[in-house]
């Protein structure tokens, strides 16, 4: 898993929206404005997908039948690009087999039109925060991995060995060192991958061991 630089989180919230019918973008665009939301709108598509996505923290409203690329090819050429959005995803025309296909495919919420404001709001309002919940963790995944290249080669051996279950003695062992340079190598690392028990690095090691990609190293 790549794990790409985080976006400032001072900026505030941005709610995109995807729908080629300018009296639905205008409605959408109030009743966001009314509950203290931005919001960037347009018309097609290829529109957006002309555009930089907003950095700041997002959700894409879309609705799925759009002219030449619809809402769902829409979410797979952002996810092709690498952009992770939340997607909200409404409709006029919508039937059992496409609603199940957006919320197999990974959308937050499938509303037919009309629906209620609330449940437009409720569906962005969950949207924004798996956003959020997201952007928390690819921070503290690249603190992790930062944790890890602070490591010395030889700490990393040592960091090996404690991942796949060895004692000291074995590690001491497996590397052709004393068992008392092992304890010291352990200790360095604990304090440097900032794990507070034994447990705790475990778990370090598994969450990096789960995120690893092209970009990193596996422990």
């Amino acid at each position: 898993m790549h794990v790409p630089a985080p976006s400032t989180m001072s900026e505030p919230p941005v709610v995109i929206i995807v729908e080629d019918d300018t009296r639905v973008r205008k409605s959408l665009r109030s009743l966001l404005r009314s509950a203290g939301l931005q919001s960037i709108e347009y018309g097609s598509a290829s529109d957006l997908l002309d555009q930089r996505l907003p950095a700041a923290e997002r959700c894409l409203i879309c609705d799925i039948r759009l002219p030449n690329l619809n809402g769902f090819d829409l979410k797979a050429a952002l996810e092709q690009r690498g952009e992770c959005v939340p997607v909200v995803f409404i409709t006029a025309h919508g039937d059992i087999p496409m609603s199940v296909r957006a919320m197999k495919g990974g959308a937050i919420d499938f509303l037919e039109k009309p629906f209620r404001n609330q449940e437009l709001l409720d569906a962005v309002t969950e949207a924004l925060a798996a956003d959020r919940r997201r952007r928390e963790s690819v921070t503290r995944l690249r603190d992790l991995h930062a944790r890890l290249e602070a490591l010395s080669p030889r700490e990393r051996e040592v960091l090996k060995g404690v991942g796949a279950g060895r004692l000291n003695k074995q590690i001491a062992g497996d590397l052709g060192l004393s068992e008392i340079t092992v304890k010291l190598y352990r200790a360095n690392l604990m304090r440097k991958m900032k794990a507070g028990s034994f447990a705790e690095l475990i778990r370090i090691i598994q969450t990096i061991e789960t995120s690893v990609g092209p970009d990193h190293t596996r422990v």
